[in-house]
């Protein structure tokens, strides 16, 4: 199955690598230094599991700037843009995830678009009436900097957002997730519905000014590592 992932920050890249074991995946960013990294099988961040798996594992990965390569034809696309919360004005700037869509809807008029960065509370349902469509879910992320993709291969659960209409398409997402996790038995839950969307919703939030409180760590690493973090996830 082909699978599109747009950014290669923490969680776009160690979401990237978890599916492109068994899957055909493109990570896009606009960063070319990035990119000739990822696909040097070399991490542009700071994660030991990332580092290994990138370096020693058989991945169908390909990092590339191009979008339409990348979206057009894929069957899922990961929308891992950043949306830099304030906590201050409690305000997430959604912009770039917004970007991505225009994109993948551009290329790809099939894809189930499926949403792991945080975003505000009833977003999910607001983009889908923005854009006229229905084919946009959310899967929160509960990720720590430098251990991402270790917490995917073992998570505490997975948690897609659905409807009726995106019900069997949430279960295939969360299916090639534990496909690629090395945890048995894990916690999944599909929610149906606005009021669990907006539960959902707040959890990604609770964890966003988690990560939050500890990134002037991670930005330092990786300017250590000589990698500029501007990047689209």
């Amino acid at each position: 199955m082909k699978i599109a992932v747009a950014g290669t920050g923490y969680v776009g890249l160690s979401n990237a690598i978890l599916l492109a074991q068994n899957n055909e995946v493109y990570a896009v960013d606009i960063i070319p230094e990035k990119v000739e990294m990822i696909n040097q099988r070399k991490s542009p961040i700071v994660d030991k599991e990332i580092e290994e798996y990138l370096s020693e594992k058989k991945l169908d990965l390909t990092a590339t700037l191009d979008a339409e390569k990348a979206y057009k034809d894929a069957e899922f696309v990961v929308v891992a843009a950043p949306t830099n919360y304030d906590s201050k004005k409690n305000f997430f700037d959604t912009s770039a995830v917004e970007n991505v869509i225009e994109l993948i809807m551009k290329y790809n008029d099939h894809a189930i678009i499926v949403i792991k960065s945080t975003i505000p509370v009833g977003y999910t349902k607001g983009i889908r009436e923005k854009y006229h469509t229905d084919r946009i879910i959310f899967s929160p992320e509960f990720l720590r900097e430098s251990k991402a993709l270790y917490d995917n291969l073992y998570p505490s659960r997975i948690i897609v957002s659905c409807d009726e209409h995106t019900r069997e398409a949430a279960h295939t997402f969360a299916a090639l997730l534990q496909e690629g996790a090395l945890k048995e038995n894990i916690d999944t839950l599909d929610a149906k519905g606005e009021v669990l969307l907006t539960i959902l919703s707040s959890l990604a939030q609770d964890e966003s000014r988690s990560i939050s409180e500890n990134s002037t760590w991670g930005i330092r690493r990786r300017f250590e590592k000589g990698v500029r973090t501007n990047s689209i996830g």
